[in-house]
């Protein structure tokens, strides 16, 4: 087996449009696709800018509750001024720690879904 890269995380909701609201509009993410796959079912796709790894938000699996997802780290260059901008928009996130692996915030989405903002050490 030969993987060559992560491409799409599923990031488990309760309502998809609040949270491509606040994937788009509070984290900046781009909107890549926004289509019904089915009558009842939607498969919206973002990605962060100049990311290559993109997340989709699903509700119709069982055994993915909204909020269960934890600990995805997205890296930045700059978390000072990546939070101070979050903060601005409405985003609470906790204070910014140091750790052998980097500085970090984490923060969490509209169903509790954890993310981690982590600038690598330098």
């Amino acid at each position: 087996m030969a993987i060559t890269s992560f491409e799409i995380i599923s990031v488990p909701v309760s309502n998809q449009e609040q949270s491509k609201n606040f994937y788009r509009d509070v984290l900046g993410f781009d909107l890549i696709r926004d289509e019904p796959i089915g009558p009842t079912m939607k498969w919206i796709q973002l990605a962060p800018k100049n990311c290559n790894t993109t997340i989709a938000l699903v509700n119709w699996f069982d055994a993915m509750r909204p909020g269960g997802l934890q600990g995805v780290m997205l890296n930045v260059s700059n978390i000072d001024e990546d939070v101070d901008i979050l903060t601005s928009r409405g985003l609470q996130l906790t204070a910014i720690k140091q750790e052998p692996w980097g500085r970090f915030s984490m923060f969490s989405d509209p169903d509790g879904n954890g993310w981690i903002l982590r600038q690598p050490p330098q």
